[in-house]
Formats: structure tokens, C-alpha cells, sequence
């Protein structure tokens, strides 16, 4: 990943294209998320789809909703018209936010030893393109998982095993360690090999989760989502009340901001959500400068990363950077004037290990954190609401006020809020 530095020329960087499916209702064919009016049993849900002449993808028990594909114009008719459908909703396309690493870990203080807690007893969800199940640097796994792509909950793609292993690869003396290494990962497969999927398989993995995190053992008390797309608050109220559902049963879901700094988290879902914790992306180590005559100095750590999208906290609504969190290695100016970007080394697709940087990146520093308070608060007796999480972290946060640092590149734009790196033994005192 590369960046040109605004002393020599502003250079827009777009890392990754989510688009919204425009006209979905007059396109004939179309993949919808339908809303129940209350009362609508899961059986006449089913019912309806099929007698409309749709293919029913996925029936959601938490709330009254169902994902279907809808072949032609007709069909859409027959559902609009339907009395028990009170919205029909386009089925978005969502993708990762992102190409520890033990700079990463090291950072953020929660090195073996540092914090005193490993996050034993914690489950933690990955909802992303499942996770390497041979992958010897994080076994073992939950016994159970979930999947809406191929018949497994094998990764292929090697975006979920590297979020993963930040979360939690083992303390092993192999390949590299995470945040919280005695945390168990539950692969929640809700995108494809090449790292996309929709709004309706991210729902189904969340409504997988809502029905087992506290069934399995351990309990699923982290859901962490380094994916989303552009979008708004309330352009779909059922991926939002999934959210809540899952939210509401005292579950933190971490989520990465996203990778384009021209927009904000409130242009991010489901980074915009209140109940989420989203999290920007910054540098855990000084940068070098190779010699560019146009930019003396280097990029030190704690600075924005130049593809990091971010947004000030909103007390008032809830919706904003919850706090910063390493995303890559560091970020180095080249000889031509350029920022490359150095990725966080994590567990790779296959064994061994690999780089990437991103706001994906991040979110698993912050989910293996609060992995860690879970643990504390359990061997307390306790419980930890996500909105304790929440609070505990802003509130023991490194440079509170003083980083994240301004990018020297042109495409990060400051938000107005310096909320701080995330720190995990100020977060655990």
C-alpha cells in the first residue's frame, strides 16, 4: 500500500470499492432482505417467499425477517403487495476493510505478561471469510461454527485467519502471538474467497451467534467484523435490529472503521451503528524515510494511517471512532515521496504468517482487548456490558488527546477528535 505525500502532489487514494445496488426493484432479479409485520410465524415467512416465486436464502430467528432471491419482476410484485411484508430491502454487497502483529500487540501493551490475562474463558466470534482450521498457531477452535459460503467454515481467502490470529494465536513460541492467545475463535464464514458477501449473510452469521453464544462453551462474549460498506444509518432497519439483537444480549461487536479516508463512519455500515465499537486505524511503529528531498522528516507511530476512514465520537448518538488502534506495522516515504505501508504480521491462509494493513487490521487489536476485560470481569464474578467496554477503553487509552497524528498525506482529513490509542493496561487497571 502506497500513498504519495502532499509535498509533492495530493494523490486520492481509493483502497476499496463498496458500492450499493442501485434500481435493485426494477432490475427484474434482485436479492432482497424482506421485513414481517409482527406475529408472522418462521414457518409462514417460508411460505410466503415461495409462493411468490422466490428462493428463500436464509430465515432469520432473532428477528422477523428473511433473505431471499427474487427472479423476476412478478415475484417482487407478489411480495410488495403481500399483506404480512411491511419492507423489502436491496441485499447490499459488503466486503473486508482491508489487506499483529507482535509490533501491533506490543503497542497496544498486551504482550505476553503485560497485561496479566490471556482472555481464558472468552469466546470470540470472526465474522469474516472463516478462519484456517488447520492453521497450527490457532488451535484449538470453538466446536461449533457457521457458514454461508461453500460447505465449510474453512477459510479461502486468508482475511479471517489473519484477523484471527491478531485476536488470539497462541502463545506457542510458532509463528506470532495475539492480543488475547487463551481466547477461543468461533469462524463465522459470512463472505466468499475473494472477501465479499451481503448484507443478508452478515445477518445470518449474526443471527447464528445471537442463537449459540450462549450455548457454547466458552460463551461468545466478542463478535469481531473487519467488513462493511458505504451506507447510512437507517437504510436497513433489519441489519441494524440484528446488530441490537445481538448488541442487546450483551455481546461487543468490533468494527473496522473502513478504508477510505475521503468519507467518515457515519457513511460506514455498519460502522455508523451506536452499538458497535468502530475503530480507526494508525501506525504502532516509527516509520524511515529512504531520502526524499520533498519530506525530511519520517512518519513516526501513532500516526493516521492515510487510508483510514474515521468520524469524532457523538456521546449524543453514539455513532463515531470509538478509538485508534495499530493497522500497520509503520509507514515508510520512499525515495520518490511516496508512504508505503509496512502491514501488521499475522497468521496466513496455508500456515506461517503474513502483512496486511487496514482498518480490518485494527478492529481485532480492540476485540482481543476487550476479550481481556472479559476475562478480568469473569474471574471478578462479573459481567461486562458492551457499553463498559466501551467506556473502559476511551477511558485508558495511550496520548489521550494528542494522537491520533495527522497523516502528511493529502487524503486524511482530521476529524477534530484525538481519541487516543488503545492501551490495554490502562484499559485493565
Amino acid at each position: 500500500m502506497r500513498k504519495l505525500l502532499c509535498a509533492v502532489i495530493v494523490l486520492t487514494a481509493v483502497l476499496i470499492s463498496l458500492g450499493a445496488t442501485a434500481g435493485w426493484a426494477q432490475q427484474g432479479a434482485a436479492d432482497v432482505i424482506i421485513m414481517f409485520r409482527e406475529g408472522v410465524s418462521h414457518a409462514d415467512r417460508d411460505a410466503t417467499v415461495r409462493r411468490a416465486g422466490a428462493l428463500l436464502r436464509f430465515n432469520y430467528a432473532t428477528i422477523r425477517a428473511a433473505a431471499a432471491h427474487v427472479p423476476h419482476a412478478a415475484a417482487m410484485r407478489l411480495l410488495e403487495q403481500h399483506p404480512d411484508v411491511v419492507a423489502i430491502i436491496p441485499d447490499r454487497p459488503v466486503q473486508a476493510h482491508a489487506e499483529i502483529v507482535p509490533a501491533g500487540v506490543q503497542r497496544i501493551g498486551a504482550a505476553p505478561g503485560q497485561s496479566g490475562y490471556t482472555g481464558a474463558g472468552v469466546g470470540v466470534a470472526i465474522a469474516d471469510t472463516g478462519i484456517d482450521l488447520n492453521h497450527l498457531d490457532l488451535k484449538p477452535f470453538g466446536s461449533v461454527c457457521f457458514y454461508a459460503y461453500s460447505s465449510s467454515c474453512q477459510d479461502d481467502n486468508g482475511h479471517g485467519t489473519h484477523v484471527g490470529g491478531i485476536v488470539a494465536a497462541r502463545d506457542n513460541d510458532r509463528d506470532v502471538v495475539g492480543v488475547a492467545p487463551n481466547a477461543t475463535l468461533y469462524a463465522v464464514k459470512v463472505l466468499d474467497r475473494s472477501g465479499n458477501g451481503s448484507d443478508s449473510t452478515v445477518m445470518a452469521g449474526l443471527d447464528w451467534i445471537a442463537d449459540n453464544a450462549s450455548l457454547v462453551s466458552p460463551p461468545i462474549r466478542v463478535v469481531n467484523m473487519s467488513l462493511g460498506r458505504a451506507g447510512t444509518l437507517n437504510d436497513n432497519p433489519a441489519l441494524r435490529a440484528m446488530v441490537q439483537a445481538v448488541y442487546g444480549l450483551g455481546v461487543s461487536i468490533v468494527v473496522s472503521a473502513g478504508n477510505d479516508s475521503s468519507k467518515e463512519v457515519s457513511q460506514q455500515v455498519p460502522a455508523t451503528y451506536p452499538e458497535v465499537m468502530a475503530v480507526a486505524s494508525a501506525t504502532a511503529l516509527d516509520g524511515s524515510n529512504a531520502g526524499c528531498k520533498s519530506f525530511r522528516s519520517i512518519i513516526p507511530r501513532d500516526t493516521a494511517s492515510y487510508f483510514t476512514t474515521d468520524g469524532a465520537y457523538n456521546l449524543a448518538t453514539g455513532i463515531g471512532v470509538t478509538v485508534s488502534a495499530p493497522g500497520a506495522d509503520k509507514e515508510n516515504v520512499t525515495r520518490s515521496c511516496f508512504a508505503s505501508s509496512v502491514g501488521i504480521l499475522s497468521t496466513r491462509l496455508g500456515g506461517g504468517t503474513t502483512r496486511m494493513s487496514g482498518t480490518s487490521m485494527a478492529a481485532p487489536h480492540v476485540a482481543g482487548v476487550v476479550a481481556l476485560m472479559w476475562q478480568r470481569a469473569l474471574l471478578s464474578g462479573g459481567f461486562l456490558l458492551p457499553e463498559d467496554a466501551r467506556l473502559q477503553i476511551r477511558g485508558g487509552v495511550d496520548r489521550d488527546g494528542v494522537a491520533p497524528l495527522n497523516s502528511p498525506t493529502g487524503g486524511y482529513t482530521f476529524d477534530g477528535e484525538r481519541e487516543g490509542i488503545l492501551f490495554a493496561p490502562g484499559a485493565l487497571d
